[in-house]
């Protein structure tokens, strides 16, 4: 007599890229989830990809993270969901998981800002950019206005920003890729870092750090300082990825999200 077959329970996987990418960058992971018998969506926040606003017309984070809210919010109270972040796409996920910890079964930070409820996402971000000033952007256009009446932060990645820092380890096709599809974004500096925008809702999230050893964007130091000021968080590792993950190793990012969905 013939066993019973094992019925295999499916994960929905929300896939959040970061900061001047859109949607498109997860195409590889994208197929690998669904060819595992996932359900994935992967979403263009404000003014990315082929969302049709404008930079200008996002008047606050709330804006541009939008479209994820919308996603979670119609995400049946019955169903939990992996969300995963990659780069700036970090800070979306972690307020996302603020608004709706129930629906999330853990939140994953791909190389990803990890913000934490035991330190202010300013000093966060003064951590940031001490290791990774404005010069290190090399050829891209950024333009930080500090003034309290206006302030306002912009940056659109170079070339030889993209090539040299962020896809060093992708292939040809995709590092062209990056360069064709790139748009000019915002880090929404003055909405991020008001204070009681994480609380222990977010606190509460089970959460996994994926280290990527060969980011040269978002260095090792600064993934390890975000880690150790996040008790609690699981971490795993992808050696040979760059910044670009989800293209330089779509594998390896695949076989560790699964390992997640299972465990959580």
């Amino acid at each position: 007599m013939e066993g019973k077959k094992e019925i295999k329970k499916t994960k929905h996987f929300v896939l959040v890229h970061g900061i001047c990418q859109g949607a498109w960058c997860w195409y590889k992971l994208v197929t690998l989830l669904r060819s595992a018998g996932h359900g994935v969506t992967a979403i263009d926040l404000g003014a990315t990809g082929v969302h049709p606003q404008r930079l200008d017309e996002l008047r606050s984070f709330d804006d541009y993270a939008k479209p994820l809210f919308d996603v979670m919010a119609a995400v049946s109270p019955r169903e939990k969901v992996v969300l995963v972040g990659h780069s700036f796409g970090g800070a979306s996920v972690a307020l996302a998981a603020e608004k709706f910890p129930e629906k999330v079964s853990a939140a994953v930070f791909v190389t990803a800002v990890l913000p934490s409820t035991t330190v202010p996402l300013t000093a966060l971000a003064e951590e940031f950019f001490k290791g990774h000033p404005l010069e290190a952007y090399l050829d891209s256009e950024v333009m930080i206005n500090s003034d309290p009446q206006n302030p306002t932060s912009r940056i659109k990645f170079g070339p030889n920003y993209i090539a040299n820092k962020l896809y060093q380890l992708c292939s040809p096709e995709d590092t062209v890729l990056g360069r064709m599809l790139v748009r000019e974004g915002s880090w929404f500096l003055v909405d991020l870092l008001k204070e009681g925008i994480i609380t222990e809702k977010y606190g509460s999230v089970k959460k996994v750090f994926i280290a990527c050893k060969e980011d040269l964007s978002m260095t090792e130091e600064f993934q390890r300082w975000m880690i150790d000021r996040c008790p609690g968080t699981e971490v795993k590792k992808i050696d040979g990825a760059d910044h670009m993950a989800m293209l330089s190793k779509p594998q390896d990012l695949c076989n560790l999200l699964l390992e997640i969905a299972t465990k959580y």
